[in-house]
């Protein structure tokens, strides 16, 4: 029980009805969620508002409320507390109901299109490796030390991302990685969290279902940058068209790494094979396990963040040639004869699948294929649909069209929009299998020793959402049993 003018100690209120001592049990955004004598946070969302429900939260047990606009009735036994933007809000309310956890580890967040989970993975397995407690909050899990609980979101909400901190800073967590979405930062739910430092992996065509223009995209992810502290780092792209857009208001210290431009941290790809990469990182030369130059930007990345943390270069160095990237990140799956190769890949934008797709064209062997399976999701981004099919045609020697998580839409309608991006010589070389399983199959099939097949669009995830129900799928499982059929 904390009294509630203790939790909004750190956020301007506009007007308060009732007794602001009140002590409060929790909160919550949802108001099935309020327990006995909590506090009912109502924000405006995407689809509901939260105003809407203030009733019920007090039925369930609500004593606190906090909110934009006072209900026409008031029940005399609540406080009612308004501030201007209970989204705004929420994220500080939060960090102050659980005790600030951020200001007592080190966290940094990722942000950019590409990259933020294997740069947060690599990052956590690193500092993990070096001896540190270690927390982690990505796409694919969520990690306190050696515990491991799936994730639902990028970045989950911000009651349950300040529950989470709290839980790894009572764990004795000294660092904190974390992926920052563009929805995370527009929504507010990163508010209240003490950030060390940012980092910026590059920015794409992706989300302009949710941010209507890239320009609105790009301003939404700069704002991460531009509410760092001065006593943070910023640590960018250089390479990256926008890398140095993001650091144009930030007080954080600003640093920058890259391949191509001058920069603070600056590497270069001496070799790049199946095997992995070797690099030049400032005046120090590495090997890595990790292949293509999408992870040597993550690696650049990586390395600039551990320094600036305060680790030693060439310990970091040592313990990064062993690290594996994130699961559904690039990740390969041989046949049982070892012939054919497939590559699962979380690319589902159309840069992403154009630097996997140019990745697997500078390693492959001379004479072997590429067979590309792809699909977009439904209710996302419809722009992109075409560009995708185009972009796997254009590089690949067989091309399967599928779904991906068609969620409430017609999986046919979607996959009518990706061929509208192909022209004749392109709809030669592409096949359309609605079925996913079956387009795996299929491809593992078609394939001959020396060819590679890449699965792409889905990487981690363990399910496929069809009319809203999410049935179990998992890519690399697919491609495991397609792969041992062949040999039945």
């Amino acid at each position: 029980m904390q009294p509630l003018n203790h939790i909004l100690r750190h956020i301007a209120t506009t007007g308060i009805v009732g007794n602001a001592e009140v002590e409060v049990s929790g909160i919550a955004t949802d108001s099935r969620r309020v327990a006995s004598r909590g506090c009912f946070i109502a924000v405006r969302g995407t689809l509901t508002d939260g105003h809407d429900y203030i009733h019920q939260a007090i039925v369930g047990g609500a004593t606190a409320v906090i909110c934009e606009t006072l209900p026409e009735a008031l029940q005399g036994s609540v406080t009612y507390v308004t501030v201007a933007d209970t989204a705004a809000a929420c994220g500080h309310i939060a960090a102050a109901y659980y005790g600030f956890p951020s200001k007592g580890m080190r966290v940094v967040g990722v942000t950019g299109t590409n990259g933020k989970t294997t740069t947060a993975t690599l990052l956590y397995k690193l500092f993990e490796k070096l001896g540190h407690y270690t927390g982690l909050i990505s796409t694919v899990d969520n990690r306190i030390h050696d515990r491991i609980s799936p994730s639902t979101h990028t970045t989950p909400d911000p009651i349950t991302l300040q529950a989470l901190l709290r839980e790894m800073a009572d764990a004795g967590c000294t660092h904190v990685f974390m992926e920052v979405s563009s929805h995370a930062i527009h929504q507010h739910r990163i508010n209240g969290i003490h950030f060390t430092g940012g980092i910026f992996t590059n920015i794409t065509h992706d989300h302009l279902d949710y941010h209507k223009t890239f320009e609105e995209y790009i301003r939404v992810k700069k704002c991460f940058f531009d509410d760092l502290s001065k006593n943070a780092f910023a640590l960018t792209n250089a390479d990256d068209r926008r890398g140095m857009v993001m650091l144009q208001n930030t007080q954080a210290q600003r640093v920058t790494y890259s391949l191509k431009a001058p920069a603070l941290i600056k590497g270069k790809v001496l070799e790049n094979n199946l095997s992995g990469l070797v690099m030049t990182v400032g005046s120090h030369e590495a090997h890595f396990r990790l292949i293509g130059i999408f992870n040597a930007y993550n690696l650049l990345a990586v390395y600039g963040a551990a320094t600036l943390l305060g680790e030693d270069e060439l310990e970091v160095l040592a313990v990064m040639s062993g690290l594996t990237g994130a699961e559904g990140r690039f990740e390969t799956i041989s046949s049982t004869t070892g012939q054919i190769l497939g590559i699962v890949d979380y690319a589902h934008t159309p840069d992403a699948l154009l630097n996997v797709l140019a990745t697997i064209n500078k390693l492959r062997n001379t004479g072997g294929r590429l067979i590309t399976i792809v699909g977009c999701g439904g209710d996302r981004d419809r722009s992109k649909r075409p560009i995708m099919a185009e972009a796997a045609c254009e590089h690949s020697d067989q091309t399967i069209l599928t779904t991906d998580n068609p969620r409430s839409e017609d999986p046919e309608a979607i996959l009518d929009e990706m061929e509208t991006g192909l022209d004749a010589v392109h709809k030669r070389r592409s096949l359309r299998i609605t079925d996913r399983k079956e387009a795996i199959k299929t491809a593992c099939i078609l394939a001959q020793p020396g060819d590679i097949i890449l699965v792409a669009g889905k990487g981690h995830e363990k399910y496929q959402e069809v009319k809203g129900v999410k049935h179990h799928f998992d890519d690399c499982e697919e491609l495991k049993k397609a792969f041992e059929l062949l040999n039945k």
